[in-house]
């Protein structure tokens, strides 16, 4: 059973992939804000509160090791 998203518009945004305004719809999938553009349908997807914690971003990375 599918269960029904509650879509709502972002008045003013542009999508960054087609340019276009006031495309954006903001929903909840799985617990995971998304936006879509209804044009285009590029999605973004923002990271959620402990994802955001554990990056860290005081590291730097100076090289990757391949064996």
């Amino acid at each position: 059973m599918e269960t029904k998203r509650k879509k709502r518009f972002i008045a003013g945004a542009v999508c960054p992939a087609c340019s276009r305004q006031d495309t954006m719809m903001l929903y909840l999938e799985h617990g995971v804000e998304k936006v879509t553009c209804i044009e285009c349908g590029d999605t973004q997807v923002r990271p959620t509160d402990e994802v955001t914690q554990a990056t860290r971003e005081a590291e730097q990375v100076i090289g990757v090791f391949r064996p």
